[in-house]
């Protein structure tokens, strides 16, 4: 099923996002969380490429075993940065040839030292390319509430954004964020912008200190007062700061439903309790 689909009016959506194990951990590793990440019931699953541009293979055994094992429909990641077009054409074979046909289609974070190809230089390219080859897949494209990190302007990033779905994305889902207004703020102006494909929003909840200061210095994303004091408070107490992070989840979470966003899109960051604790406090509103 299309995910683009799922999506309807008055209608929130739940789905999560998992990654796949680290290169040197077997695949096996991770099949415990997946059945209890199932067994929540999630819309869809997303499958990252793997950290990094790391561990590839991997992504589509796991989105197929969402898929075909569990019965959730599963999102594949791909990413072009280090792939030719060759590379995406037999990575597409693989997707289609195990069922999956809902694609992130993402260009890939920059790592230095890390060889690039020149074939996609934008998510927008690779989206144009993965409906050329197959136009059935549903193509998701990401979006970022606070500007993209390596973008000029906001102007400039919500301009490209719109060429992304141009190209054929037919859905999006943001970046994390943990204030709303900035949240609600980017959604009036890509709707000016004429961009009315449906937006999930990325929620990410913080369980621990290094977790949040990895991810600010990736995805640039800024801290509220309330976050950061919560932090400060609780951040080298571990089971305190994994309940407030569940419980400032939960608040972001009910105030996006309460104001009608399309989908909730929870980085579970592999951590059944975390996603099982969130989903008990808000399935009552979806």
């Amino acid at each position: 099923m299309k995910v683009s689909e799922l999506y309807t009016p008055g209608k929130t959506v739940l789905s999560f996002e998992v990654f796949p194990p680290k290169a040197t951990s077997p695949i096996e590793t991770i099949y415990s969380t997946l059945e209890q990440l199932c067994s929540l019931e999630p819309a869809f699953i997303s499958v990252t490429y793997g950290a990094a541009g790391g561990a590839k293979s991997h992504c589509c055994e796991i989105a197929s075993r969402i898929k075909n094992t569990h019965g959730i429909e599963a999102v594949a990641h791909l990413t072009c940065i280090s792939n030719t077009r060759d590379d995406i054409k037999r990575i597409l074979k693989d997707f289609s040839d195990h069922g999956i046909e809902n694609i992130l289609a993402l260009r890939g974070d920059i790592i230095p030292g890390q060889e690039r190809c020149n074939d996609f230089r934008y998510a927008s390219e690779l989206t144009a390319f993965i409906k050329e080859i197959n136009p059935e897949f549903d193509i998701c494209g990401a979006c970022y509430p606070e500007v993209h990190l390596e973008s000029n302007s906001e102007v400039e990033d919500i301009l490209n954004l719109k060429k992304k779905v141009d190209a054929g994305a037919s859905h999006l889902i943001s970046q994390l964020f943990f204030d709303n207004e900035l949240y609600y703020n980017f959604l009036n102006k890509v709707r000016i912008a004429g961009i009315n494909v449906p937006i999930a929003a990325g929620i990410m909840p913080v369980v621990n200190k290094n977790q949040i200061q990895r991810m600010v210095s990736l995805c640039g994303a800024s801290l509220p007062p309330k976050f950061s004091k919560m932090m400060q408070r609780y951040g080298d107490n571990p089971e305190a700061i994994r309940d407030a992070g569940i419980a400032y989840a939960v608040d972001q979470i009910v105030d996006l439903i309460s104001n009608g966003v399309d989908g909730i899109h929870l980085y579970t960051m592999n951590n059944p309790y975390v996603a099982t604790s969130i989903y008990e406090s808000i399935k009552n509103l979806l």
